[in-house]
């Protein structure tokens, strides 16, 4: 459907002006000074860090919803929306790009998930307890993490880094009505000068949710454990080592908006890495890491009712890999120096078993055994003047794919004959950004150019069959590099106790990757309305703008609110998919006397720019009302902390532009959380 002209519902409208009224009434009144709590989104360099720390009670007094999985802390930052296709494992988009686009790390490992329809998303295979924050960046400010289009996300690991503490720890434990979800996890940390252990555990189990109306959603279930291991050791005052290992393994996940349910997702992930303080006089803080991850991610139909023909997609990823990073301060000039590197093998195979058992199976390899090399060098100079300061940045990257398995080849060959085994590419890119102080305005502004190598499924995939349109896909290993030039701007007055800021990006993005439809190709899956080809597109155009702020209306109260509206084009016009319509956050937080309460509101307009081409349809404007209420104990000079909230309290039945084939979000849920830490 072609539109280029946004239009505006009344009650997208109405909902719209509360918010601005809540931002404009920062500004209104005079009151006290007060910190930002600590899992507020901090804005450095244009980006934002999300404080996670979870098994710390002081960071559970200041969450809405402590031992909240992680898809939910993300989906918190102003920056990340997350593609919902169950209750579990969603995927993050960023500048409403999906992660095709994006550079997702953990602690700088780069991770590659094993399912040919990204049912598992890098951050599915860490948990909050795990970690301590992730740091966002947005478009080329994400490319210290990786080459991007989109932006770039890094899952900070929780590390006790020797500060002098003992032995701490904590034990956790939270109930959701909504799903019976029982959460029930626990830390042991010890830590000296020269020495430190941390280990964590969390055990996850839900059963169906219901949706607005107790309304069950099948297939909505899951089951995830997760355990992880970090430690250090100091070879002498300005050198460390330290390593890591997680290991995190889900089953019987059930995907509602898909066919197809997941009955095992495990992960190993392992890193070794040291540390010196200063290195040949000038460079500090060099870090060298060396790491190993393996993922296997089984899909099947076993549970489904009446399935035509029984499959099993089985996929395994395994990535090797390192970096080595240092800084250099000379006179005004802050330099970071980073070269990087992995290797990543991707399989993922198919078999069919008709019905009739006289009948041979079908096999093929939907991802051909690719072996993807990366090796890059990211490079940044923070200049500083009096009242402002630059930062240039630039990534050289050498990436090649390479296609392993003959029978694989030979598939692919069907349809690109003079296809060729490997395929290298030189990846590049340069950003400036320009930070200025005037009083209270800070103005914020930069230009950027990226590019990015086809994903493994976009170049190579063997009839994927996506639901969400339902066609099948087959990959184009000589599609073009696609590239990005984006601009954005921001401005912020910021006082003690109020700041607003408003801020714009916008992308234009050359060789655009989306599928198209051939009709010339048979379908492989039965019920499939046809086969698409990933091809370039000449260009895509998207945009993005938001205005946030918070008041503190006193030393115990905080206001919070947020505003965005997003609009992404194809070269003819027409809408691309996903993109957000209209949104807005608001919320009145109180902390005081260890007491937190808040109340929150979260909605969206009506999805009005929408393409159907893409299996899209119109979803309705909603707005969804939550609160919570804690209080912290002291005992013994440990810390219990109980909070309990609700969300959804009006139990609205309503769906938005990320949920996948519409599936319905989780009506009203109560939950409840207790810690006890020892220290």
């Amino acid at each position: 459907m072609k539109s280029t002209t946004p239009v505006f519902p009344l009650r997208e409208i109405q909902m719209g002006c509360l918010v601005c009224t809540l931002l404009c009434g920062m500004f209104m009144s005079q009151s006290y000074a007060q910190e930002n709590p600590s899992d507020s989104l901090k804005l450095i360099n244009l980006s934002e860090v999300v404080v996670i720390t979870a098994g710390k009670t002081l960071n559970h007094q200041k969450q809405r919803k402590p031992l909240s999985t992680l898809d939910e802390f993300l989906e918190s930052s102003r920056s990340i929306n997350m593609v919902k296709r169950g209750a579990y494992a969603w995927e993050p988009t960023m500048n409403d790009m999906a992660s095709e686009r994006l550079a997702v790390t953990i602690d700088g490992m780069q991770i590659f998930g094993a399912c040919t329809d990204k049912m598992d998303p890098i951050t599915s295979y860490v948990d909050v307890s795990n970690l301590s924050e992730a740091e966002i960046g947005s478009g080329q400010q994400g490319a210290v993490f990786g080459n991007t289009i989109g932006g770039g996300i890094n899952l900070k690991l929780d590390k006790s880094n020797f500060k002098p503490s003992g032995w701490s720890g904590s034990l956790e434990t939270a109930f959701e009505t909504n799903n019976k979800m029982r959460v029930f996890g626990g830390e042991l940390n010890y830590s000296d000068e020269k020495f430190y252990l941390n280990t964590d555990a969390i055990y996850r189990k839900a059963d169906n949710y219901k949706a607005g109306g107790n309304t069950e959603v099948n297939f909505s279930q899951f089951e995830k454990y997760n355990f992880a291991v970090n430690s250090g050791y100091k070879l002498a005052e300005d050198k460390s080592i330290s390593a890591t290992l997680i290991y995190d393994e889900a089953r019987d996940v059930g995907y509602p908006a898909l066919t197809m349910d997941v009955s095992l997702a495990r992960a190993v992930i392992g890193s070794v890495s040291f540390n010196q303080d200063t290195l040949f006089g000038s460079l500090s803080n060099w870090e060298t890491k060396v790491y190993y991850n393996t993922i296997k991610h089984v899909m099947d139909d076993t549970t489904r009712p009446d399935v035509i023909v029984h499959m099993d997609m089985p996929g395994w990823s395994d990535t090797a890999g390192f970096y080595t990073q240092a800084n250099l301060s000379k006179d005004k000039h802050d330099f970071f120096f980073k070269a990087d590197g992995f290797y990543n093998k991707s399989y993922a195979e198919m078999t069919m078993y008709p019905t009739n058992s006289n009948e041979p199976l079908m096999f093929m390899l939907t991802w051909p055994d690719v072996r993807t090399k990366d090796v890059g060098f990211y490079a940044e100079d923070h200049i500083s003047f009096k009242k402002s300061s630059l930062k240039l940045s630039t990534r050289l990257a050498y990436h090649s794919n390479s296609v392993e398995d003959e029978f694989g080849l030979n598939s692919l060959k069907i349809f690109y004959p003079e296809m060729t085994k490997a395929n290298t590419r030189f990846l590049k890119s340069f950003s400036a950004h320009y930070h200025s102080k005037l009083n209270d305005f800070h103005f914020k502004g930069g230009v950027s150019y990226g590019e990015r190598a086809p994903s493994v499924s976009e170049g190579y995939g063997f009839y994927l069959f996506n639901s969400y349109d339902n066609h099948d896909y087959i990959g184009d290993p000589d599609l073009n590099t696609e590239s990005s030039a984006d601009a954005t701007i921001s401005v912020t007055y910021k006082k003690p106790i109020f700041e607003i800021t408003a801020a714009a990006n916008y992308f234009y993005v050359v060789d655009y990757i989306i599928g198209k439809v051939d009709n010339s190709l048979s379908t492989m899956t039965i019920g499939a309305d046809g086969v698409k080809i990933y091809t370039n597109l000449a260009h895509a155009e998207l945009f993005n703008t938001s205005i946030s702020g918070r008041y503190s209306i006193s030393n115990a109260f905080k206001l919070t609110a947020d505003l965005s509206y997003h609009r992404g084009i194809d070269d003819k016009g027409d809408n691309l998919p996903l993109i957000s319509p209209i949104s807005y956050n608001a919320a009145l937080d109180f902390y005081k006397n260890q007491y937190s309460a808040s109340l929150s509101v979260a909605g969206a307009g009506a999805q009005t720019n929408y393409n159907p081409a893409y299996g899209e349809t119109k979803t309705a404007a909603y707005a969804i009302l939550s609160a919570s209420f804690g209080k912290r104990f002291f005992i013994n000079e440990n810390d219990l902390f109980v909070k309990a909230g609700i969300q959804n309290i009006f139990d609205a039945n309503y769906s938005s532009y990320t949920d996948w084939n519409n599936i319905p979000r989780m009506g009203r849920n109560i939950y409840a959380t207790i810690s006890y830490s020892i220290n």
